[in-house]
């Protein structure tokens, strides 16, 4: 079930969180992620969050993060990846945007095939200010419906 963010939910959240961040992006030091974790598990409790919440084990096996209509990270429970859930979370807050952007880092292969084959297209690359890493701005417009 999708669901907007508790803020019962914000702990598991956030070392979902950390989690995946570490595991996706191995090639940036985990201090860094370490280090924004307190300021990012603050920001949770004022930003646009659905989680994804598992019914049978009343856990969130995945969250996505918007601000208007930039996409700050889809995230998924390592041993639930591949499973859909980050398309699921997509989906639903595809149904409430016309059209969403973002930035993706060039080595996070596999999130930059996800997104393209979610009709996300690279808009330009660019370098994060903060890593250093190559990232892609890529975005996503929904289809206008026709009139006929």
């Amino acid at each position: 079930m999708i669901r907007i963010l508790q803020e019962s939910d914000i702990d598991e959240v956030a070392d979902l969180w950390l989690d995946t961040n570490l595991k996706a992006h191995s090639f940036i030091p985990a201090g860094y992620w370490n280090e924004h974790f307190q300021k990012i598990k603050e920001m949770f409790q004022g930003a646009e969050l659905y989680v994804f919440e598992n019914d049978a084990a009343h856990t969130i096996d995945g969250f996505i993060g918007l601000d208007k209509d930039y996409l700050a990270g889809i995230f998924v429970r390592s041993n639930t990846q591949s499973l859909g859930i980050g398309r699921q979370l997509l989906d639903y807050v595809k149904h409430k945007k016309d059209s969403l952007h973002l930035h993706v880092y060039c080595k996070n292969t596999r999130a930059v095939r996800f997104y393209r084959r979610e009709n996300f297209q690279i808009r330009c690359e660019t370098t994060d200010p903060q890593t250093g890493e190559k990232e892609l701005l890529m975005a996503w417009q929904s289809s206008p419906l026709s009139d006929t």
